[in-house]
């Protein structure tokens, strides 16, 4: 979207926005011949009373044509990762032998105004295998153990809120989700609805880029009974299926979750809770593009920055390097 078009979406906004504010002063002083109530001048307009008081509140503390459009919010992970130069001077110090309570008190004595909690600083070291290792069979219990990365995969489909890019206020999109069983290297593709077809490619897609990118080989896949992933175990005609016959041709087998059993597919169901609270969240984004981009930032940071306690602290990636 080009930025002469990205002002007039805004100018038409905000002049939207400034003729509902008279309308809802009308509606308070009673002098509306539209509405009544609020609740009718929110419901014909399509937007939550909360939203629209925020927007308000905003314009009047601050009178001016850029408070009534929406404002972009980003995801949450970025405001709760270690920044990288700091990750590097805890690696730094704890290879010299210093404490995580040290080190603590050396970034605060250094300038830093914001230093890692101890805690923080414990598990950065333990990432990068600078605490004690915990014993090796610890590492095999495991409630739902495959024996080598890629041989399952989990997949679903994931639907935004409607409205998530300000371009497009009603517009619904769709998230496509890939997870490895061992390893919880995730995939995500952004799709603009969940046709067989569309879903095929977007599989297809996320495939090549675990391949490419972590090196990882799928034999087998498990998803719901949904339509756009063949309708289950016993549906008929399965090589005229998109996605069933991207499975045929890739030689992966297909398994499906049991009927109203959501946690037999736990391991992505967890992955979309995690991404709801780190990333979807309170969020609002400008655009499709803005969108796609700030998820395959969430994406690196959860195969290679985020720590799991199921991989007992290390990230996607570092396990992934670690059976290699």
């Amino acid at each position: 979207m080009t930025t002469s078009n990205k002002d007039l979406i805004s100018r038409t906004l905000a002049k939207r926005m400034m003729s509902c504010i008279e309308e809802y002063r009308a509606i308070k002083n009673k002098t509306s011949t539209k509405f009544k109530t609020v609740g009718e001048f929110c419901q014909y307009h399509q937007f939550s009373h909360q939203n629209f008081m925020k927007i308000l509140h905003r314009y009047e503390q601050n009178p001016c044509e850029y408070s009534l459009v929406p404002q972009k919010r980003g995801p949450k992970f970025k405001t709760r990762r270690t920044d990288i130069s700091i990750e590097e001077k805890v690696i730094e110090l704890r290879k010299k032998g210093v404490n995580r309570y040290e080190i603590r008190n050396i970034l605060l004595n250094s300038g830093i105004k914001v230093a890692p909690s101890p805690t923080t600083i414990y598990n950065i070291c333990k990432r990068h295998g600078l605490n004690k290792l915990r014993k090796q069979e610890k590492e095999a219990k495991r409630r739902y153990l495959m024996s080598k990365i890629g041989e399952l995969v989990h997949i679903d489909l994931h639907q935004l809120p409607k409205g998530i890019t300000i371009a497009e206020p009603n517009v619904t999109y769709y998230l496509l989700g890939v997870i490895d069983d061992l390893s919880r290297t995730c995939w995500v593709e952004v799709m603009p609805d969940k046709k067989a077809l569309t879903v095929m490619f977007a599989t297809l897609k996320a495939f090549n880029m675990l391949k490419n990118t972590y090196n990882i080989e799928i034999d087998a896949v498990i998803t719901d009974n949904g339509a756009e992933f063949g309708s289950g175990p016993h549906t008929k005609k399965k090589d005229e299926h998109p996605f069933e016959r991207l499975l045929m041709e890739m030689q992966m087998k297909h398994k499906y979750t049991k009927p109203y059993r959501p946690q037999t597919n736990g391991k992505i169901e967890r992955f979309w809770k995690t991404l709801k609270e780190d990333f979807t969240e309170d969020s609002l984004f400008n655009d499709i593009e803005d969108l796609k981009e700030e998820l395959l930032g969430y994406i690196v940071y959860y195969n290679e920055h985020r720590p799991h306690s199921s991989l007992n602290g290390l990230t996607p990636k570092q396990f992934v390097q670690k059976c290699n």
